[in-house]
């Protein structure tokens, strides 16, 4: 489930690209092992969904930043996210279902979409004025994209400060998702601190997917045959925006470190008055180039051939706007044991550490075997 390999050559150009966006596998969906667990990253492709999203673009509504921070709005356009994707049918006290608008190539749902679903079920049985400060999950069964997944809350704990709900995601009669969800009500702490963002460009002055896609594609060296891979990227509607930091040259696709940063921003416009719904769409958005963080330093020589995330945790620190771009900071500390370690940072442009996350996969892969034919 989820979504955002190396020589100095065309090839290992557009296998670092499918990193870059968010997307390690885009050009052929993998076979998964049958009774394996966790979740394939794909990018998702969106079809009727499409003209919904280009409508709510917040560049088409924003301000002098291009930031989705219009007040009244005619008709109040959201996010295609909170409307569609992260929009839950209730059936009963406590249990919910969710549908899925797309069917990935590799027929695996996408890791982020589960996990933001799942948070949604357990914000419905928290009180207004309790939020979530942190979320552990884990994937245990492959997802149907063909059916609905059932999302049952249990409500462990409710305190007078902290309240505790566990979700379990449930297709055929069986669990594929678990998680913790934990919720505090806000409280004043003169205990303070947090790292310091990045400094990076801001948005505006980097390139949006598309054009940094045909930016690539210009380039002479490229070989055709993966020509028809990016334009096939290019053309997909996903549900955010990406603008990656430093996007690597070709001269430099054999020395990257396992760091990656990028700006995202949710599309559409979602507005300020529910926090709640904001993380939620924060864990959609995190799943995204997470663990292919991990992939990095070694693309030039193995080849992945199988890559599922196990578990994915969050913590929330203070509040955020998910359709306003955030620097997402990413990181592999250790890759080891057919398993890769990524971790990583939500920042808010005023430089406030929104959110920290933390997942592990499984990264299996072989030597690349050369193509010399003498």
């Amino acid at each position: 489930m989820a979504t955002p390999t190396q020589k100095l050559t065309s090839t290992t150009t557009n296998q670092n690209l499918r990193l870059a966006h968010g997307n390690p596998r885009d050009f052929r969906p993998l076979e998964r092992p049958a009774g394996s667990a966790g979740c394939l990253y794909k990018f998702p492709r969106f079809s009727h969904l499409q003209q919904a999203v280009k409508m709510s673009k917040p560049e088409d509504l924003g301000d002098a930043n291009g930031d989705a921070d219009r007040g009244d709005l005619s008709g109040d356009l959201r996010s295609v996210l909170v409307t569609s994707v992260l929009n839950l049918e209730p059936l009963d006290e406590d249990l919910y279902r969710g549908r899925h608008y797309w069917v990935p190539t590799s027929q695996r749902l996408f890791g982020g979409q589960i996990v933001g679903q799942a948070l949604v079920a357990a914000a419905k049985s928290v009180s207004e004025d309790v939020h979530v400060h942190s979320l552990h999950c884990y994937f245990v069964r492959a997802g149907d994209p063909k059916v609905p997944v059932l999302y049952h809350v249990e409500r462990t704990r409710t305190g007078a400060s902290f309240s505790v709900r566990a979700v379990k995601a449930v297709q055929h009669g069986k669990a594929i998702f678990i998680c913790q969800a934990s919720f505090q009500q806000m409280q004043p702490s003169p205990l303070q601190h947090q790292f310091s963002m990045p400094t990076v460009p801001p948005p505006e002055e980097l390139l949006d997917h598309e054009a940094l896609i045909d930016q690539y594609l210009r380039d002479p060296n490229l070989h055709e045959k993966y020509r028809v891979g990016l334009n096939r990227i290019a053309a997909r509607e996903v549900p955010i925006e990406i603008k990656l930091v430093n996007p690597p040259a070709l001269n430099q696709l054999q020395t990257l470190e396992p760091k990656q940063m990028f700006w995202v921003r949710a599309r559409g416009y979602i507005g300020d008055g529910d926090i709640k719904m904001h993380c939620c769409v924060a864990a959609y958005i995190s799943d995204y180039a997470f663990l292919g963080t991990a992939l990095l330093p070694h693309q030039s020589k193995y080849k992945v051939n199988f890559m599922v995330s196990l578990d994915h945790s969050m913590w929330f620190h203070a509040p955020f706007r998910a359709d306003h771009w955030m620097l997402y900071e990413c990181e592999s500390p250790w890759a080891g044991g057919s398993r890769g370690l990524v971790h990583g940072r939500l920042w808010r442009r005023d430089g406030v550490l929104a959110v920290t996350c933390a997942q592990e996969g499984v990264i299996r892969s072989k030597p690349r075997v050369s193509e010399s034919k003498l």
